[in-house]
């Protein structure tokens, strides 16, 4: 599982070109979690995993108190989440998380931003099963060991602890999200590097040089639409 991380801090790292795009992804997504229910992440869980993966993407607190505003003022604003599967060169496969307030735009979007690149849109289902809903979170300061004996001591189960450099990433399921991280924080931890609901593949697969670019190129251009807040894949990009 230690190539997944590779990929998020990959993700991470490239996002300083594009932190505005970032920001307004976030945006949506905050007003969005905000309307489910009360404004508050005290009470709305949904609100409180996206301001976890805000802060490690450190997002402005301005950005996310005019979003958090526009929910409580009552805007009329909606958006569908979607998800798209699909594939790529080589027998790649890619899911696309989307927010829109224009399904037929994001549907023809998405499908040309697959089309355009050597890829093409799957049905729903045809590639989802080939990947796993799962809470990823990471820290510094403290071993793979240390942590393991924290979330034993608080009940709280994990799929797997790994220690790469000077972080510790653990694999859990989505419901743990929370979990792994309160028991954390109880035992010292006050910034996570990376705190995520995510969809890793079951397996990865390598892709030539040519391939490869295509794929990332692909990639890129669905990432850079406007209504798509999240991409997983299954290919190895390596360091």
């Amino acid at each position: 599982m230690g190539r997944k991380w590779n990929n998020i801090k990959e993700k991470k790292a490239s996002k300083d070109a594009n932190t505005s795009r970032i920001y307004a992804k976030f945006g949506r997504e905050i007003y969005v979690a905000a309307r489910q229910g009360e404004p508050d992440p005290t009470s709305n869980q949904a609100l409180k995993v996206v301001l976890e993966r805000a802060k490690t993407y450190s997002v402005p607190k301005h950005i996310i108190d005019k979003a958090i505003e526009k929910a409580k003022g009552g805007s009329e604003e909606s958006f569908d989440e979607l998800r798209y599967e699909g594939f790529g060169p080589s027998g790649s496969m890619v899911i696309v998380d989307a927010l829109t307030n224009n399904v037929n735009r994001t549907a023809s979007d998405v499908r040309a931003a697959f089309g355009k690149n050597g890829g093409n849109m799957g049905v729903s289902g045809s590639v989802a099963y080939m990947f796993d809903a799962t809470a990823v979170i990471g820290l510094e300061g403290k071993t793979a060991d240390d942590v393991l004996e924290i979330l034993m001591e608080a009940d709280v189960d994990a799929r797997d602890i790994l220690e790469e450099e000077d972080t510790v990433i653990v694999y859990a399921d989505p419901d743990q999200f929370h979990a792994v991280q309160e028991a954390l924080r109880a035992s010292g931890v006050t910034d996570f590097t990376v705190a995520e609901l995510t969809m890793l593949a079951q397996n990865d697969i390598a892709l030539d040089a040519d391939a490869q670019a295509q794929f990332e190129k692909m990639i890129d251009a669905i990432e850079d639409l406007e209504d798509v807040q999240q991409v997983y894949h299954n290919v190895d990009l390596g360091e």
